[in-house]
């Protein structure tokens, strides 16, 4: 696959959309077809309609079943993002295309809303976001996740939030609000302690420092937080498994959880390409032991498997992170149970 890697973007590939029989190139004056971007490429924005505001997924590997998705598309651009290959089913590439084409569903809160109303609606926790990060960059503009959030109050439904991205502090009034209420739960991924490998791995995320800071900033809220370390990458960020629990449990993080890479669909060629860029030393040593995770191969869609892998290097790296929670994480903080008592749907809030 060609292309060049642009400072700021998790990738400068473009690889070819698997839905599509043609790709957009430029014909060169020597007749050498060169890839649609030369140089970094704005990012656009495209408002799309969303038919529904809940996407639901019986996986036994979720801990909830619906999930809430204002934006498709990412210019967090972590390489790795599993969400890359879907990006395809709107006609872009999973590469650079995905980091720098966010769809904007400009009316995900009157439908969520729609949805809350419907008669006979269970109030069940939701997650934002399942797919792709509500706290991306693309939502200091639209302000679709905040609007979210203040619909979930509105109606006392509960919600679930995960984000890379500082911009969460933003709505600490709300979040403060519906913990007050017990209807959330806020839940930063980090995945590694060094700001250099974020810009190689997550260029535009927060950093681990800042993400630290939140997570003892909102606890002293009252606002209960834990953390993903997702995914961890043997022989990129492994070793990094128990500091970042340490610090994420002095910080004041009730709850952690993990996934291992796996690398389905075209996320598998992009990030061979962004080893031999980054880490050319490491490159076959790193692809053997995220195979070895995954039954000899680096995608995965065994349930159970794709998400903690198996054999003995799973084995291991299951040992050191229980072993790290159960030293750093306070046992008597969990995360307090939703209330879903007080639902004011089902036709309750038609004036709201």
């Amino acid at each position: 696959m060609k292309g060049v890697d642009f400072k700021g973007r998790g990738t400068g590939r473009q690889p070819a959309n698997i839905y599509q029989k043609s790709k957009l190139v430029l014909d060169h004056v020597e007749g050498i077809d060169i890839p649609e971007y030369e140089e970094i490429p704005s990012t656009q924005f495209f408002p799309v309609s969303s038919k529904t505001a809940l996407s639901f997924n019986d996986s036994p590997d979720l801990p909830l079943n619906y999930s809430v998705n204002p934006y498709q598309g990412c210019e967090h651009g972590c390489i790795y993002c599993y969400a890359r290959n879907s990006h395809q089913y709107w006609g872009f590439d999973a590469g650079l295309g995905f980091e720098s084409n966010i769809l904007v569903k400009k009316d995900i809160v009157s439908q969520l809303k729609r949805e809350f109303e419907q008669k006979g609606y269970e109030p069940h926790p939701i997650m934002l976001s399942g797919n792709t990060d509500c706290y991306q960059p693309a939502e200091r503009k639209f302000k679709l996740t905040r609007q979210i959030l203040e619909l979930c109050l509105a109606f006392r439904h509960p919600v679930s939030v995960i984000t890379k991205n500082s911009l969460i502090d933003r709505d600490i009034d709300i979040l403060k609000e519906l913990a007050s209420h017990k209807l959330v739960h806020v839940y930063f991924s980090i995945n590694h302690l060094d700001p250099g490998l974020k810009l190689l791995l997550e260029p535009r995320t927060a950093t681990a420092r800042l993400k630290l800071k939140l997570i003892q900033k909102f606890s002293a809220e009252n606002i209960p937080c834990g953390i993903m370390v997702a995914p961890i990458i043997p022989g990129i960020n492994s070793e990094d498994v128990t500091k970042i629990i340490e610090a994420a449990g002095k910080a004041g993080a009730k709850k952690a959880g993990y996934t291992v890479v796996r690398l389905n669909g075209q996320i598998k060629d992009l990030f061979e390409g962004w080893l031999e860029t980054h880490f050319p030393d490491r490159k076959d040593k790193v692809m053997h032991q995220i195979e070895q995770l995954h039954g000899g191969k680096a995608n995965d869609s065994a349930w159970g498997r794709r998400i903690k892998g198996e054999g003995p290097l799973s084995q291991t790296i299951a040992g050191l992170f229980k072993l790290a929670v159960h030293k750093y994480i306070d046992p008597n903080g969990r995360m307090p149970e939703y209330d879903m008592s007080h639902f004011k749907g089902n036709g309750q809030m038609k004036l709201f």
